[in-house]
Parts: structure tokens; sequence; C-alpha cells
């Protein structure tokens, strides 16, 4: 787990680089490792790789991908500089038909191994759907809690979003191709990305709480890059707020010793 990878991150965040070989990994700072590159004709429309027969993903037929949520259960930490293996495993699937058509549920169980010992669990939580009807109203988004009592301002730059795209080996165009993601995908801007916002999150949470023994987050609305955001945190309850008050993402985050 190169050192370099993750200190980059925290540049790109804005914060000093002080992780080298060695260093405990902040909270889901795994997901800048294990990328599983395809060559540019296996991907599809938007960007991801092209799902496959066989594959670990399902192909349920249906054109839009989004991260919806998931869940961690951090066992002890992982340290940049050392080797370390992640196992992956198909855990459900399902689809229905919700208020905007057709839905696809994939939810996939990763664990990260090193040095002998499980470090992490995390459940990967995908809902896939159809494309956007143009004459449909928009989905109107909840309306996020106004009872923070800790408070960060935070803002996502198209340069932000294009760095954590390169950091974490994400193809998705909704990142970073405007016209795609406004014309195809049917959104006012780039995509904020779903674990991106996880990401800061989590690390105010290990600000304001120390080490994470869990933590769960569900998007329930995109934030556009050119948005600001609130980054809320009451107890052990964390959202996003959007500028409009919208809520973009929750949060739960359980603190307990680690390592």
């Amino acid at each position: 787990m190169d050192p370099a990878r993750a200190a980059a991150l925290q540049v790109a965040l804005g914060q000093e680089p002080s992780i080298v070989a060695g260093s405990e990994l902040p909270p889901f700072f795994h997901q800048l490792y294990f990328w599983t590159p395809q060559m540019p004709g296996d991907l599809g429309r938007d960007g991801h790789p092209r799902l496959a027969p066989g594959g670990l993903i399902p192909d349920l037929g249906l054109p839009r991908r989004m991260w919806a949520g998931g869940r961690l259960r951090f066992d002890q930490p992982l340290r940049a500089g050392l080797d370390a293996e992640k196992r992956s495993v198909l855990e459900s699937k399902s689809t229905k038909t919700g208020r905007t058509g057709p839905l696809g549920f994939v939810t996939l169980r990763h664990e990260i191994w090193q040095q002998g010992a499980r470090c992490l669990s995390e459940w990967h939580d995908l809902v896939y759907r159809e494309d956007p009807d143009p004459a449909a109203p928009p989905p109107q988004p909840p309306e996020a809690r106004e009872d923070a009592q800790v408070t960060r301002q935070v803002s996502f730059s198209s340069t932000l979003l294009f760095r954590y795209s390169a950091l974490t080996f994400n193809d998705h165009r909704i990142h970073y191709d405007l016209d795609y993601a406004r014309d195809v995908e049917g959104y006012g801007g780039l995509v904020v990305h779903g674990p991106l916002l996880a990401q800061q999150l989590m690390l105010l949470a290990q600000e304001l709480m120390g080490p994470l023994a869990e933590f769960s987050f569900r998007a329930t609305a995109p934030l556009m890059h050119f948005e600001a955001a609130t980054l809320c945190c009451s107890g052990h309850d964390l959202w996003v707020r959007a500028p409009d008050g919208r809520q973009c993402m929750i949060a739960q985050a359980q603190p307990g010793p680690v390592g």
C-alpha cells in the first residue's frame, strides 16, 4: 500500500502530507488501492468496466450505476508500505420497481487483510437504474436536519473530482465529463463522488470521536461540483447538507478501540 498514493490524497483534500511507510492509514483510504484496470474496449458507455458473464457484479440490464452506500467494520488499522490482500464476494442481488422505474440492487462484501490479519470488512451497496425520462419531474430530495452540533464547510472543485477519480481509478464519466453527466444521465453538473462525501464524513467522525469501530453511510441526493456543502455531526449521526438545504448523505459512526 504505497504511502505516496495516500499522501497524494491528503494533498488533494488540503491536508499536509504526513503518511509515510509504517503510518496508519486513515479510514476509507483503502479506496486508493486494489485497482483492476480494464482495456478501453472493455469499458461501457459510462466509463465503468462493462459487466461480463461470470463476473463479480451481475448484469441486471440497467445502464445507470450509483454507489448508494455502505458499511464498514474496522478491526485494526491498515498500514502504509505493507502488502495487503482484498477478498471480495457477491453478498446479494435483487430487483424491484420504484417511483422512477425498475431498480437493481447489488451488495458486495470486501475484506482487507494485512500481515495475516483481517483489518476491515466492507459492505458496498450499488444501485442500477434506467436512463432518466426528460419529461418526468426530478425526484424530490429529502431535507437535511438543522440540529447539528458541529459543522464544517467543504467545497468540491472539478480539480478535486479529477484528482479523486485518478487516485481511485474511478472511470465513471459523471465525475469528469460534464456533457455526459448533463446530457446522458440528466445531472445539473459534475457529480461529487459518493465515496468522497463518505471520506469527508469519516475523517470528521475520527477527528471528533477518535478511532472508529464501525461506519455506515447512505447517499440520498447528488451533490454537484459547483455546490459548497456542510458536513454536519450530532452525537454519532453525520450528514451532508447542500446549500439549498437538501440532504445528500446520512451516516452513523461507532467509535471504539481499534488495533
